[in-house]
């Protein structure tokens, strides 16, 4: 929030907003996709969903990047500029049929925004704003169906006061109203009565709304379970808690981060840290043109999926539909969009088009994947083409050459010196540069090359938990077993890496490499860029951080002063194995001046050092 107390909104608060709902998708991500039971059963709403926010949250990170992160609120990127940033983002990034239906609630809603006056809109425009999002997606819908996420943006459009208010208000009348909808969401669609669940879609949606509530300021939500009873199981059982190894599963231990399970309202992440530490880069979908030409030639090239589309296998269908979800961009006049949606409604169902001004997103389940390719071809010019086959094996795209390896693990590591130490421990490394983290794509990119039929997969940083799931997510449409060890720090990583033996069981091993990373505690050191508040107090530019399991502990001066503190705290509690990863710009005396303090001050506790290098942190710590 800008200062405003939730009266205003402005273009801090909509990057608020934005980087708010990614983390509330990101906690609710598997609960939703275990609920995905309309219109296709495959099990990855919650997953679309996220990866379309995280495109528009990386999209308005951009905008604030470009104008610099110091820039005062009068001199940085106005209102109109991110709400611009934020639907071209969506648009551009939308998976699957609920994360379009979301690009377009977003496109709705920015369109208010981005003609309103001022660089800060009050309750009346927000109001507005909700009720033209609401009304967007139905007019992207050609069937609308009630009981799902139209249903719900609907009634929290209609809930918003007319009058004038602070916009906490209408966020907070516009979500209460979409939770009562999502509730009664199975008793209007006879799909998800039989299943006992409530809309994915919706769910989501009500994330987001929750999300902005939070985002102007309102208080955290208590509330029930999504309704779901237990005849209901996850379609696929094998991503379910408590199954480390399972694929796409976030393997279990103490003291690595156990996310708390998503309840129904409980939508909005807890604490700090998200705008700026969630920007996630790298390539969402499939790119590639579908350039104009032979009709035969370019229905050949869907149905093979191999060329410029990229063709996926969803495990669950259960043959009663389209066997194909069909997905583009498409650069066309607003002329030849009329007749494209008529085309692709008569080919198939679940026909979303979103966008405009010569930028459109095309969502459709056809039976005839190549024909509706050729419609958009006709229209204008498909990019971006993206194939989801709903049962054939035949459709999974070719390894790239060779057999597949049993398994690999595969890191973020910080730093180019850890990335060697990785790389000569096997792993296959993918950079994190500050401020620069991967996102979901370039991950789940890193585990295709990676060309093995199991990963183990070690994000190392706790804002990379949600991407690194959605990536595993997205792998295992590939045929590949992918398990997620949520490690904090690069230097649980090589205690998990420590620990690795492919011979094993591949749950044997998630499970030994997981309890080596949760044995580990981990800190850094760290230099304050700007004065702000801290756990411990204010810190100044200039100052050495010392924190331990992400918090601030101690502030100071003396950087050998605050490690030694740091590593006495740390060794309070026991400790055996101390690692230290020291930083390009880390004083040269401070590893020898560390080990001797070790040797003198704490009997039997061996030390081992590493050289991170460039872009690592001044110092990383891990005791054992």
């Amino acid at each position: 929030m800008s200062g405003n107390e939730g009266r205003l909104l402005d273009a801090t608060t909509l990057r608020a907003w934005c980087a708010t709902a990614l983390d509330a998708l990101g906690r609710a991500r598997e609960e939703i996709d275990s609920i995905n039971v309309y219109p296709v059963a495959d099990g990855d709403t919650g997953t679309n969903l996220y990866l379309t926010s995280e495109a528009a949250f990386r999209a308005v990170e951009a905008v604030f990047e470009a104008y610099g992160d110091d820039a005062s609120p009068a001199a940085g990127p106005g209102l109109d500029g991110v709400a611009r940033a934020m639907a071209h983002g969506a648009l551009v990034g939308a998976r699957g049929n609920s994360g379009t239906i979301l690009a377009q609630l977003l496109r709705g809603a920015a369109q208010v925004l981005v003609e309103a006056p001022g660089e800060a809109v009050d309750g009346v425009v927000l109001a507005a704003a909700l009720r033209r999002a609401a009304e967007a997606a139905y007019e992207a819908v050609a069937h609308p169906v009630e009981g799902t996420v139209l249903t719900v943006a609907s009634a929290a459009a209609h809930a918003c006061p007319s009058e004038e208010a602070d916009c906490r208000v209408v966020a907070r009348a516009a979500y209460d109203a979409a939770r009562d909808a999502l509730e009664r969401t199975p008793g209007q669609l006879a799909a998800l009565g039989r299943a006992g669940v409530v809309d994915a879609g919706g769910r989501g949606f009500v994330a987001v709304l929750a999300a902005l509530v939070a985002a102007l300021g309102g208080e955290p939500f208590a509330g029930g379970p999504v309704a779901r009873p237990e005849r209901w199981q996850p379609r696929h059982p094998e991503t379910s808690r408590g199954e480390p190894g399972g694929a796409g599963d976030e393997a279990r231990a103490g003291g690595v981060g156990d996310a708390d399970d998503a309840a129904f309202g409980e939508d909005v992440a807890r604490g700090g840290g998200v705008a700026g530490r969630d920007v996630a880069r790298g390539g969402d979908v499939a790119r590639g043109d579908v350039a104009r030409g032979d009709d035969e030639a370019s229905r050949d090239v869907a149905r093979r999926g191999s060329g410029d589309v990229a063709c996926r296998d969803t495990e669950e269908w259960d043959g009663s539909g389209p066997g194909y979800e069909v997905i583009y961009l498409l650069d066309a006049e607003d002329e030849a969009m009329a007749r494209l949606r008529a085309r692709l409604d008569a080919l198939g169902e679940s026909l979303v088009v979103v966008g405009g001004d010569g930028l459109w997103h095309v969502h459709v389940h056809v039976d005839d994947a190549g024909a509706a390719v050729e419609a958009g071809i006709e229209a204008g010019r498909p990019h971006r083409v993206r194939i989801t086959h709903f049962a054939s094996d035949a459709a999974r795209p070719a390894p790239a050459s060779g057999e597949r390896v049993p398994r690999a693990i595969v890191a973020v590591v910080p730093g180019e010196g850890l990335a060697e130490l990785y790389a000569e421990a096997g792993a296959a490394t993918v950079p994190a540069r500050p401020g620069e983290l991967p996102g979901s794509g370039e991950l789940a990119e890193a585990v295709r090359r990676a060309h093995a039929h199991e990963v183990v997969l070690l994000p190392n940083d706790a804002a990379l938990h949600h991407t690194a799931a959605a990536a595993a997510r997205d792998a295992r449409h590939l045929g590949v077993r992918v398990a997620v060890i949520p490690t904090r720090s690069a230097v649980q990583g090589v205690a998990a890496l420590a620990v690795h033996e492919a011979e094993r069981r591949f749950d044997e091993d998630v499970v030994a490499m997981t309890s080596a990373a949760g044995a580990t505690r981990y800190a850094e050191l760290a230099v304050a860029e700007h004065r702000s508040w801290t756990s411990v107090g204010i810190c100044q530019a200039g100052d050495a951080l010392g924190l331990i399991d992400g918090d601030v502990v101690v502030i100071g001066q003396d950087v050998a002063a605050i490690a030694r503190t740091v590593l006495d705290r740390m060794l309070a509690a026991g400790g055996e194995m101390v690692t230290l990863v020291l930083g390009e710009d880390c004083p040269e005396t401070l590893a020898d001046d560390l080990e001797r303090h070790v040797r003198a001050h704490h009997l039997a506790v061996d030390t081992v050092v590493y050289e991170g290098g460039r872009d690592a942190a001044l110092l990383l710590v891990g005791v054992e």
